[in-house]
């Protein structure tokens, strides 16, 4: 039983829980990722009716690659972290804020989930940098403390090691829980952590497929990431398999199958699905960080093309945003690179997409939950 099952139920209205279980997934989404902080100090703010984003100029965080970032139900910031250090929503470093064992360094370093049985309770998870012993941890935040700023309250609970830096999460089928996806290091296989109301279940669900992860440690590098449907996961493998793959995912079970492989792209990174699910994009930075660019795959027919290239000798994540746009991480840079119209096989990519409002991104974009309508 977890710890925090007592002070759960008392911080739950149960007769409201149905009701809250029967509203749009989607609506609830869209507000829950229009806070993006990412990069050196960089962030943007979607309006909840889908227009264009603004810069947010109040993020004190600087990470190299992955972030992670916590809302109410209305869009309000909480919290956000690079996977080392959590900030609150005054964008002061939490009282136990400085102990997390991710890496800033890491793909995707840290990804946040809400406590499914409380509003108070928050799991981060994190991933350490090219395979590191470290592994997959999680953390456990309370709102309820530092006068409803939230801090700490259990640190690093180990799950696996070691893992490659690869981190998604997508809703279960029952629209309740939450699986959590990462993927062993040395090894082909998917591990999927259930988060319930009852807490992180220990034991994940184990799929042995596709590619091994293995190597030097700079193969543990690139992203993963769920279709908006839940039922398709992608990733990227960078040195030396140079691919992306794709597979099919059971939201009820938790398994990973039906391997689908696409190559060679040269130090592939990103990856990111379209709205409707029919496309995958991938980011490549050709051998060494040679020429950066950004492919289109159509899923049914296995067509890659390019869709566009970039001033920049590195390109990193690709992430949706709630305006239905792809948004394209560059390093070292005052813009983000933006694919309009990504349903398409027409979609358009814009190298100079997005202004920072004088910030800079680096190779991450925040990491969210995904939430099948």
């Amino acid at each position: 039983m977890n710890p925090f099952a007592t002070m759960k139920r008392l911080s739950i209205l149960p007769l409201l829980l149905p009701a809250l279980l029967l509203l749009s997934g989607a609506a609830f989404a869209q507000r829950e990722q229009s806070v993006w902080l990412f990069g050196q100090q960089a962030g943007l703010q979607f309006p909840v009716d889908g227009g264009t984003p603004t810069p947010l100029l109040t993020n004190k965080m600087a990470t190299y690659e992955g972030s992670a970032v916590a809302t109410n139900k209305q869009g309000q910031l909480l919290f956000y972290t690079n996977g080392e250090v959590v900030f609150n929503r005054q964008h002061q470093v939490m009282p136990n804020g400085r102990k997390l064992m991710g890496s800033s360094s890491s793909t995707q370093s840290a990804l946040i989930v809400p406590d499914p049985g409380s509003g108070n309770v928050f799991y981060i998870f994190t991933t350490s940098a090219q395979g590191g012993p470290n592994g997959l941890r999680y953390s456990t935040l309370d709102m309820t403390r530092d006068n409803g700023l939230g801090d700490m309250v259990r640190l690093n609970a180990l799950l696996v090691a070691p893992v490659a830096e690869k981190l998604a999460a997508v809703r279960h089928q029952n629209g309740r829980d939450v699986w959590v996806v990462a993927h062993r290091w040395n090894s082909n296989a998917f591990v999927s952590f259930l988060v319930t109301p009852d807490g992180v279940q220990s034991k994940p669900v184990m799929s042995n497929v596709g590619s091994m992860h293995a190597g030097p440690g700079r193969n543990a590098i690139g992203a993963m990431k769920f279709s908006p449907d839940g039922r398709q996961l992608a990733l990227a493998l960078w040195r030396e398999a140079n691919k992306y793959e794709v597979f099919d995912f059971d939201r009820t079970t938790g398994k990973v199958g039906n391997p689908r492989s696409y190559g060679p792209y040269p130090e592939a990174y990103g990856v990111e699905f379209s709205p409707d699910g029919r496309k995958l994009y991938g980011s490549s930075n050709g051998e060494g960080g040679g020429e950066a660019q950004i492919y289109q795959i159509d899923l049914k027919t296995g067509q890659a093309t390019v869709v566009g290239k970039s001033a920049n000798r590195k390109v990193g994540s690709l992430q949706r945003g709630p305006d239905g746009n792809i948004y394209v991480s560059r390093e070292d840079n005052p813009f983000l690179g933006l694919i309009q119209n990504p349903n398409s096989a027409e979609a358009k990519y814009i190298d100079d997409g997005l202004k920072l409002g004088g910030r800079r991104g680096k190779l991450g974009l925040p990491n969210f939950i995904t939430e099948p309508k």
